[in-house]
């Protein structure tokens, strides 16, 4: 793992140049929004060779503790505006007023990595010394009133202080929102699909400092992938993903690259998390269809995972848990409901 990161930091800092030429000159252009229409089926084992997280906002919250509850599985993060590890501490008020709005006290990046190195030494996440030199990409908007800028800064903190090579674009003036040069919400706007469109890539920038300079993205419909929808409730803990706030189908993007039955190489996988009123069952296909992963998926032999959460009575907006909901105790470690399933869903890929 260690020579992976090694040569993916080298492919990064080789391709700064390009990354930059490229969004200056609008390689994003001609971007279309493009998902074919789901295929029913099972995740099968594919050649996969490095996991991948990203998400917006509750998916970005999850993605962090994904990727800190199993850190020797995932080689680094992509988020949307989130705030640190664990920082809700098992409530919804915590949730609200401290980690969304900052009107309480929370606790410091200090105190969540003192928190994450006595989890660690249990057992109940991964060693902390996975977290050194992992690549973490973050980005905040400058007209984002739900998530504070001083909360995801603490998410910087965060993984700068455990040793990760952080990337953090707070130079948009985006609202709350997943920003995708796909998206349809104006960029400064905070509203439905929050999923913005600032005229920039985030994506490719994403991509970049995770794993080096992609190649462009498929800018034509119908991509030749496939869009497997399959039932989460195998991968649930206890079979029944109602139970955990989790929708009946899930989806995953397989390129026709990592689809081939001759192995041409390992393939990347990326779990993409959506965010609170972002599900299938209330959007459809709308943060697949807009994230502009697919696309990149498509060129860049990446499959791309689409857990999905849904509503519930403690969970009205079908945001991923992050505070504790349904009395999961667990819900930021290796044991919590979600993150088991996700992993299951992750391990059948033929990921970790």
């Amino acid at each position: 793992m260690a020579y992976r990161k090694t040569l993916r930091a080298l492919s990064a800092a080789a391709g700064a140049l390009a990354l930059t030429l490229t969004l200056t000159l609008g390689g994003a252009g001609g971007a279309v929004a493009a998902v074919p229409s789901p295929t029913p089926g099972e995740l099968r084992p594919y050649d996969i060779g490095s996991v991948y997280v990203s998400g917006v906002s509750s998916g970005g919250y999850l993605a962090d503790q994904l990727h800190v509850a199993h850190s020797a599985v995932f080689e680094g993060a992509g988020i949307f505006s989130a705030g640190a590890y664990d920082c809700a501490q098992g409530s919804v008020n915590t949730a609200l007023y401290a980690c969304m709005d900052t009107f309480m006290p929370r606790r410091t990046p200090a105190q969540l990595e003192q928190l994450t190195r006595e989890r660690a030494a249990a057992g109940r996440v991964d060693p902390v010394v996975h977290l050194s030199g992992d690549p973490v990409w973050l980005h905040h908007g400058g007209n984002d009133r739900t998530v504070d800028r001083p909360v995801n800064d603490d998410l910087a903190r965060y993984h700068r202080d455990f040793g990760a090579d952080v990337s953090y674009d707070a130079s948009s003036a985006a609202g709350h929102a997943w920003v995708s040069p796909l998206g349809t919400v104006p960029c400064t706007s905070t509203a439905s699909p929050y999923i913005n469109n600032c005229g920039t890539d985030p994506q490719r920038a994403m991509l970049t400092h995770l794993f080096g300079v992609p190649v462009s993205p498929a800018t034509a419909a119908p991509l030749d992938g496939t869009l497997v929808r399959f039932d989460q409730n195998r991968h649930v803990p206890g079979g029944s993903a109602a139970a955990v706030s989790m929708g009946r189908d899930g989806f995953a993007y397989v390129p026709k690259a990592c689809a081939s039955a001759v192995s041409t190489g390992a393939c990347r996988l990326m779990v993409a998390l959506h965010g609170c009123q972002q599900t299938y069952g209330q959007l459809g296909d709308t943060f697949m269809r807009q994230a502009h992963l697919n696309e990149y998926a498509d060129t860049n032999r990446m499959i791309v995972l689409y857990p999905q959460a849904t509503t519930s009575l403690d969970n009205p907006r079908g945001c991923w848990n992050w505070w504790g909901y349904g009395g999961d105790t667990k819900y930021a470690e290796k044991g919590g409901k979600q993150i088991t399933a996700i992993m299951n869903m992750v391990r059948q890929l033929g990921g970790g």
